[in-house]
């Protein structure tokens, strides 16, 4: 896959599908955010598609990244890909760019190469970027700061990664991942140095008109082995006060970064808390919306709500400062987001997480897991919350030293 390609698969039948030529911007310069507004005014009327990493953070606020870095992703990259088309089952519509049957076949190809059956992938050992010992030390240290009043919760995560991979078919990884996990907001990326298989869960934010919506996910226990027990967890997650409180905090600030652009008394809990159901996992997830004026830019709805508060915790700018403290990488990508934006403006972008992301120049993978930290949670139930979510991942290429 030499050609650049993005596909943001909603594991339904439907997806949308960027390819062929086009300008890819790429912005790491501490203002990418208002160079977004100005690649989007050099593309009107044009679908882009775009990547958003959490340290953007560091130009939104006064913060900073100096922790090791793997993968060495840009800030953001944006582009005016030449094909956008729309795939609802087997029928494709063109969104942008002239539905030829050429263009027509490249984009058959590529959803057909991941249609595999048997997809066969390299055995990769992933190393721990931190010992099991040491993440039970940085969540004792995590839980003082929110003692002493530096948080109430605190989204602290850690990374997997692994050097000098051997070469693998990108689309034996895409259909490996999307039989394992049919997540809603899945997409692969092949672009510049980069290759990202993210089988996400969760939205961060969608702009419809004038309505926005996020939809954070706090609140994780796994899948059953049969019905009954699937029930019996799932009432476990509904009720456990701990998950609940956890969730509430995250959509209280989702609530506070809303109502920053809001209009007046427009924001709202659609949904709070509901228990949704995936492939490996249950899921605690609300929805919270607000009406904004059409005037707004992409760049200041962004600068008001991101990095998403389910990533990072709340207050938001001082549980920012102390991932930086205690976490040991640099997230990148990781909990930053992948979408789109449509020509009128519209936008939906998910949250990066259960991701490989992989750099093809330096052969490096990575993949990264976390989870919130309140002063009820138990550090050895975290860490087993963490296999839980990234143990299948690892699967995948033959890694079952975590599990």
């Amino acid at each position: 896959m030499k050609n650049p390609v993005a596909y943001l698969n909603s594991n339904n039948g439907k997806g949308i599908l960027f390819f062929g030529a086009g300008e890819i911007s790429v912005f790491s310069n501490g203002n990418a955010l208002d160079r977004l507004d100005e690649f989007r005014f050099k593309y009107p009327n044009r679908y882009l598609f775009t990547t958003l990493s959490y340290d953007l953070k560091n130009e939104i606020e006064a913060l900073e990244s100096n922790n090791p870095d793997s993968i060495q992703f840009p800030d953001l990259i944006c582009w005016d890909a030449e094909f956008v088309v729309e795939i609802e089952n087997e029928n494709l519509t063109f969104l942008q760019g002239n539905p030829s049957k050429e263009a027509e076949k490249l984009a058959r190809d590529f959803l057909k190469s991941i249609q595999i059956e048997n997809p066969s992938l390299p055995t990769i050992k992933f190393h721990p970027r931190i010992s099991k010992e040491t993440y039970l030390t940085e969540v004792a240290n995590v839980q003082h700061e929110i003692q002493i009043g530096n948080s109430y919760e605190l989204n602290f995560c850690q990374e997997f990664y692994s050097e000098n991979i051997p070469a693998f078919d990108a689309s034996h990884l895409i259909a490996a991942q999307s039989k394992l996990v049919k997540a809603p907001f899945s997409a692969f990326v092949n672009m510049l140095d980069f290759q990202i298989y993210c089988a996400s869960p969760e939205r961060f934010i969608e702009r419809k008109g004038s309505r926005l919506i996020s939809q954070p996910i706090k609140g994780t226990i796994k899948r059953g082995a049969d019905l009954l027990e699937d029930e019996k967890l799932k009432n476990q997650l509904k009720s456990d006060p701990k998950e609940r409180a956890e969730n509430i905090m995250i959509t209280d600030l989702v609530r506070n970064d809303f109502s920053r652009i809001a209009k007046k008394n427009s924001v709202n809990v659609d949904e709070l808390c509901g228990i949704h159901s995936f492939e490996t996992v249950h899921h605690m997830i609300s929805t919270i919306s607000c009406e904004i004026d059409s005037s707004k830019t992409i760049s200041e709805i962004l600068k008001a709500t991101f990095p998403m508060g389910s990533m990072t915790g709340a207050p938001k700018i001082s549980s920012m400062q102390l991932i930086e403290k205690h976490e040991s990488f640099k997230r990148g990508l990781y909990s930053g987001s992948i979408g789109y934006i449509k020509p009128n403006d519209d936008f939906d972008f998910n949250v990066v997480i259960r991701t490989f992301i992989v750099n093809t120049k330096t052969n490096t993978i990575s993949c990264s897991v976390g989870g919130a930290i309140t002063m009820q949670a138990k550090a050895e139930q975290e860490y087993d919350e963490c296999l839980v979510k990234v143990k299948r991942m690892l699967q995948l290429f033959g890694d079952d030293q975590h599990i």
